[in-house]
């Protein structure tokens, strides 16, 4: 089969290289899949810089998130077992975490249903609690996994607030459903969220980016707000001032979805019968601006990696719709 692997860490665009392998073989407990679809993640690029928190054996195949078909024909979402990742014909999987994949949505839809909508998800009710009515202010709204937090925040019921950087990116946050939008690169965060809020604040802060990102959600949070962490897309991690958030009395709560996986699977398995209920009634649809072909793998998880794609770009190992949408 095909595959791409890294054999040394750098920049995806330059140590991903595709190559010809034998089909992994399933150890215990685990499931060979033909790869239909696979979603690129920042935690990719992360993986092959030799950053992220687990790390792969080299030379390993990136991709944690896949649509797969079974040897008995079932259509499935997983994520792959390192090192055989997604981004090949073939890869592994843990046999009892497989999902069964909406019919609701396509192969490319229903990879990308999983990590960032499973991240939003567990954000916005495990972690937040939003409630129906209050507000929700999402850093790159126009992401992958900020697009989720996005439409989950509206089937939630809240008034939702979009960061985006650049007109183009605003366009796509518009169109997701956001309230309002906010070109972070033309305007001034903190003054726009105040001026949207009354004054008040967002009641929840979704941030994926940290770095300024961060310091902006500190300064824009309401009374008993709650800022969720998941993550710094802009290579910065921020210090919180704790005297600032007693002075306020607000909430920073972290998040890292990986952790139920082991810690409590039948939440994973609970989350994923919601998203399928909100698939299946069109409140949720995941953004896929891209379907690429396993060929131009590793110049799409580049350009993921410095941030200029929009919702999730998809490889499909199968060549079916393999041009850009």
């Amino acid at each position: 089969m095909q595959a791409w692997q890294v054999h040394e860490l750098g920049e995806p665009g330059e140590v991903m290289r595709l190559v010809d392998v034998e089909r992994p073989t399933p150890g215990k407990g685990q499931v060979l899949l033909r790869v239909r679809a696979a979603n690129i993640n920042f935690p990719d690029a992360l993986m092959c810089r030799g950053q992220y928190q687990v790390r792969p054996p080299l030379p390993f195949t990136p991709g944690v998130e896949i649509c797969g078909e079974t040897e008995d024909g079932r259509r499935v979402i997983a994520n792959p077992a390192l090192p055989h990742g997604g981004f090949a014909e073939y890869a592994l999987a843990d046999s009892a975490a497989l999902l069964p994949a909406p019919d609701t949505l396509d192969d490319a839809e229903a990879a990308a249903l999983h990590i960032g909508y499973q991240t939003g998800w567990f954000a916005l009710h495990r972690r937040a609690r939003l409630e129906a009515g209050e507000t929700l202010l999402v850093h790159a709204a126009a992401g992958g996994v900020g697009s989720a937090a996005v439409q989950l925040g509206k089937a939630a019921g809240a008034t939702v607030i979009g960061v985006a950087g650049g007109a183009a990116k605003a366009a796509v946050a518009r169109e997701l459903g956001c309230d309002v939008v906010i070109d972070r690169r033309e305007q001034d965060v903190v003054a726009a969220v105040k001026e949207a809020t009354g004054g008040r604040g967002a009641d929840v802060v979704f941030d994926p980016v940290g770095g300024e990102a961060y310091t902006q959600s500190a300064k824009t949070v309401a009374f008993e707000g709650r800022i969720v962490v998941l993550g710094f897309a802009s290579g910065s991690v921020p210090s919180p001032a704790l005297n600032h958030a007693l002075i306020k009395n607000y909430a920073i709560l972290g998040l890292h979805w990986g952790l139920y996986n082991t810690r409590n699977p039948k939440l994973v398995q609970h989350c994923h019968e919601q998203l399928t209920d909100l698939a299946a009634r069109g409140a949720i649809k995941p953004l896929v601006s891209e379907r690429v072909p396993l060929a131009r793998a590793a110049d799409a998880v580049q350009r993921v990696a410095d941030g200029v794609t929009t919702g999730r770009v998809t490889v499909l190992p199968t060549g079916e719709n393999g041009a850009a949408a």
